[in-house]
């Protein structure tokens, strides 16, 4: 049902987005008669690329390749939202200055140019950007909690299916083993396929390599594709998941619980559902405790649970300017470190892969690496 209503939502946003950008912007543009033709078939080509980017997402078996060009279709529907929200906000400022009629003409057709150079650029900005590595982002969080610092590793969002394949996830393996850490944390969505679909690519995370393990939790993603399959299969990996639990790792005398939610989708799914009465019962009280959570928003509803340190992802850091406004409608935190108090500190990782498009703009893909000391 999940894997149905989801491309139909998406369908009627982006079909949206793309009958007003044609009516309130395509149209207007003083651009030429050729010019606005080419825009007009762009415009109904990219949305049936959309049609075709879903399609290949959740139900045909369709080349790499093609799956690549289909998916710039949503980025040129982003563009087109972009380019509406600019277009309007410029032609309402015109209206409201007092040009005689042949300034107000001549400002209009060079703000138009102006408009669509713009979104060119934003783009092949956002498509140069996506392209780029992950990188390792060093960060430090002292709450004077060990006699030892801990150094691990976290990522998130990979997203593993379509364009995140064998090949990307190998690099990661390689990249993070070169890290020589004490521990590994994969914080949610991780996999957006069907398991039995993507099981090569995500094989090699079996060679993670790290002193005290990996540690894996479900993100919002991994509902929509068959949950417990998941869950099954990554055990096999020798990772370790955590499921509204809590596990005591680490050195003698430098212990501390790592613990982990389902993800805030479970509570809408009424499965799965995150349980922080059950994880808090698990928990050691004189030790130091790490939470692993998706969702940054599932801070809300931790009520007395204080855990030092929360590692979470999903928002992608905003993935795409200005998406992250409309993110933070929603989460409390969109990325990077923020302290919610003394020795409380939540970390949301900007993710390692993506969603959609192939393309970022304002947020970096990320393997963060953690000194907590």
């Amino acid at each position: 049902m999940l894997q149905i209503v989801f491309p139909l939502v998406m369908i009627l946003v982006m079909g949206g987005i793309h009958l007003y950008f044609y009516k309130r912007v395509a149209v207007r543009l003083h651009l030429g008669n050729k010019a606005l033709e080419i825009l007009k078939w762009l415009t109904i080509l990219n949305l049936i690329g959309i049609f075709g980017y879903l399609g290949g997402r959740y139900f045909l078996d369709i080349p790499n390749w093609l799956y690549f060009i289909l998916s710039l279709s949503l980025g040129i529907g982003f563009c087109f939202f972009v380019l509406t929200l600019l277009y309007e906000l410029v032609h309402f400022l015109i209206h409201f200055i007092p040009f005689d009629k042949n300034k107000r003409a001549f400002i209009k057709k060079t703000s138009d140019i102006t408009v669509v150079a713009l979104g060119g650029a934003y783009l092949g900005t956002g498509i140069y950007e996506g392209s780029k590595e992950p990188q390792v982002v060093p960060i430090t969080i002292t709450q004077n909690l060990f006699r030892k610092p801990y150094r691990l590793v976290q990522i998130s969002d990979m997203h593993i299916g379509g364009l995140i394949d064998e090949e990307f996830v190998k690099k990661t393996v390689q990249t993070i083993n070169s890290l020589d850490v004490d521990f590994i944390v994969i914080t949610g969505d991780l996999t957006d396929a069907p398991i039995n679909q993507i099981k090569e690519s995500v094989s090699p995370l079996q060679n993670l390599k790290s002193k005290f393990g990996t540690f894996y939790i479900v993100g919002n993603h991994e509902y929509f594709h068959g949950l417990e399959d998941t869950i099954s299969y990554l055990k096999t990996l020798n990772i370790i998941v955590l499921e509204n639990n809590s596990l005591i790792i680490g050195a003698e005398e430098n212990r501390f619980n790592i613990a982990g939610l389902y993800d805030y989708f479970g509570y809408r799914k009424e499965e799965f559902a995150p349980d922080v009465a059950k994880v808090v019962s698990q928990i050691d009280k004189t030790l130091p405790t790490l939470l692993l959570a998706h969702q940054p928003k599932q801070t809300e509803k931790l009520e007395n649970f204080k855990p030092n340190l929360i590692l979470s992802g999903h928002t992608h850091g905003g993935q795409i300017f200005p998406f992250a406004y409309l993110v933070k409608l929603q989460q409390p935190y969109l990325k990077g470190l923020y302290e919610i108090s003394k020795n409380e500190a939540i970390y949301v990782n900007s993710g390692i892969g993506f969603w959609g498009p192939k393309m970022r703009l304002g947020s970096s893909a990320e393997i963060t690496l953690i000194t907590w000391q």
